[in-house]
């Protein structure tokens, strides 16, 4: 028997969570899936992410997932006894790179993130990026290969899938106007179908508590950041590296019409829900200025 106190924590939270439910209730949310956790030898740390997503979806938020797989591609690459070469985190692709990267996020990733989501009962449409994304080639001083650039979405595909139940898994990859694959980063991608679906929220899920004044202080978490305040703390090194394109991408949503943005750890049990349904959150999220 659950003892009256348990009873009543467990009503509190779900009575926490109502007006959240309610006032997002047929709002579109984009969910980039990323980060280490997604190559975590321990299935319970996916499924708990896709628990979470079928949740969102259940209370009748409609949830676009974007997702990456670097690593994945990485070691596909060692397999075939192909190096894999990076320039400011950008991952060179050459021919032969382009076509793992085709196989492993238009195929092998993109499967098993449907196929997690798809065991909890939520249908769910496989929508490989270069079906749905057009690019063009980066231009950049150093030549990456075939790593792209957004130009357009699609919106149709997505659309068609969400008013029919459906929850669109998208890879990060683009096609030119010649049909050729191409790279385009995950971070950048879950941005321009955020932006494209006028989505109300964009949630990045990674490996790292969200954003931190001090790297190496966990507790010095930035649990809300006007977008404002984005450009100084640039300048002051607390945004840097790894984060600069998900901020920056974030920053881009943003300033095109997304409603705000969370930055989450995926490894936390459970992270999104607390992120979104309850009154102080887990990661970072940034908003506009008031």
């Amino acid at each position: 028997m659950i003892e009256y106190e348990d009873s009543q924590n467990k009503a509190a939270i779900l009575m926490e969570a109502l007006p959240y439910v309610r006032r997002f209730r047929g709002s579109v949310f984009v969910v980039k899936y990323g980060g280490s956790f997604m190559d975590s030898p321990d299935p319970e740390v996916r499924s708990r992410v896709a628990q979470d997503l079928v949740f969102l979806n259940f209370v009748g938020i409609k949830v676009v997932v974007v997702h990456g797989g670097g690593k994945a591609v990485t070691k596909e690459l060692e397999n075939r006894g192909l190096e894999a070469n990076f320039i400011d985190g950008l991952r060179i692709t050459d021919a032969k790179t382009i076509e793992v990267v085709d196989l492993v996020l238009n195929g092998s990733v993109n499967a098993e993130v449907a196929e997690f989501v798809s065991s909890y009962d939520c249908k769910t449409q496989r929508l490989p990026g270069k079906e749905i994304l057009s690019c063009q080639k980066l231009d950049l001083e150093e030549d990456l290969g075939f790593v792209g650039s957004i130009t357009k979405v699609d919106t149709a595909p997505i659309q068609d899938a969400l008013e029919n139940g459906l929850m669109p898994i998208i890879s990060s990859t683009a096609s030119d106007e010649t049909g050729q694959c191409y790279n385009v980063n995950a971070d950048t991608v879950a941005a321009e179908v955020a932006i494209s679906l006028g989505a109300r929220r964009l949630v990045y899920l990674s490996d790292v508590p969200g954003l931190l004044r001090n790297p190496e202080d966990s507790n010095s978490l930035l649990s809300s950041l006007p977008v404002d305040q984005v450009d100084s703390l640039k300048n002051e090194g607390v945004i840097a590296k790894g984060m600069l394109p998900k901020v920056n991408s974030a920053v881009d949503a943003l300033n095109s019409g997304v409603n705000r943005v969370h930055f989450i750890d995926g490894r936390l049990p459970h992270s999104i829900l607390l992120e979104i349904f309850t009154d102080e959150g887990i990661g970072t999220e940034i908003v506009h200025a008031t």
